[in-house]
C-alpha cells in the first residue's frame, strides 16, 4: 500500500506524505517499559512505524492496543502485527475501546496522530480521552514536525499538554525523519478534578506502578 496514495486520498486523517523514520519511532516509544505487563495504547499507527518499535520493546508482554481510523491501514496492521490488538476506530473513542476490553486505562499512550490537521474541537476531544485513560504514573508521548511548530494547531497542542500534565519534556530534533520532527514526553497527568476544569475551560487492568525508566534523548 502506498502511504503517499493514502495521504492524497484522505490528508486530514493521514497527515503526512511518508511513514515515520525508525529514529523517530525509537524516540516516541522510549516510555514503553521493558519490564512488567503494561497496557500500551497507540493512536494513529498508520503503516506501523511506531507499532514495530512498541512490539519490540514489549517482547510479547502486556497489552498493545493500536487504534487506527483508516480502514486500509488497520487491515494492513492487523495482518502485519498479530501481537497487537488493532482497532479500526477514532482516537476520541479511546475510553470505549478500553472498556470493551475490560481495561480501566493504559500505562502509556503513544500518539502518531496528525495534530496539525485537527480542528480545536477534535484536538480537545482526543486529549480529553487520553488524560482520562491515564493513571497518575501514566505517560503520553506525541510528536510534532519542526516546520509546523509555530502554526496555530501546533501551538494549541503544546499549550494543552502543558496544562494537562505535570511535566512536558521536548526532545531534540530527529533530523532523519521526513520532515524533521521532535517528541513531547508528557508525564504525570493532573488529578481528575483539575483536568476536567482545564478541559472545560478550553474551546483498569493492572498498571505498572509509580515509576518508569528514565528517558534518554
Amino acid at each position: 500500500m502506498s502511504f503517499l496514495a493514502e495521504f492524497f486520498r484522505d490528508p486530514f486523517t493521514v497527515g503526512a506524505i511518508a511513514p515515520s523514520s525508525s529514529g523517530l519511532a525509537r524516540m516516541a516509544t522510549v516510555a514503553v517499559p521493558r519490564t512488567g505487563s503494561p497496557v500500551i495504547v497507540e493512536l494513529g499507527p498508520g503503516t506501523g512505524a511506531f507499532t514495530a518499535a512498541i512490539q519490540q520493546r514489549l517482547g510479547g508482554r502486556g497489552r498493545h492496543i493500536a487504534i487506527e481510523v483508516n480502514p486500509r491501514f488497520a487491515q494492513l496492521l492487523a495482518a502485519r502485527y498479530p501481537g497487537a490488538d488493532v482497532v479500526n476506530a477514532d482516537a476520541a473513542d479511546l475510553s470505549t475501546v478500553l472498556a470493551q476490553r475490560g481495561l480501566g486505562g493504559a500505562d502509556v499512550v503513544v500518539s502518531g496522530l496528525p495534530w496539525a490537521a485537527f480542528g480545536e474541537g477534535l484536538q480537545r476531544d482526543v486529549l480529553s480521552a487520553v488524560v482520562a485513560a491515564l493513571p497518575p504514573h501514566g505517560v503520553f508521548t506525541t510528536f510534532a514536525y519542526v516546520h509546523t511548530r509555530w502554526t496555530i494547531p501546533a501551538r494549541r497542542l503544546l499549550r494543552a499538554v502543558r496544562s494537562l500534565f505535570d511535566e512536558v519534556v521536548v526532545s531534540g530534533t530527529e533530523w532523519s525523519n521526513l520532515p524533521p520532527a521532535l517528541v513531547y514526553y508528557c508525564r504525570r497527568p493532573l488529578p481528575t478534578a483539575s483536568r476536567a476544569a482545564i478541559v472545560a475551560a478550553q474551546p483498569g487492568q493492572s498498571f505498572l506502578g509509580a515509576t518508569h525508566e528514565q528517558f534518554v534523548h
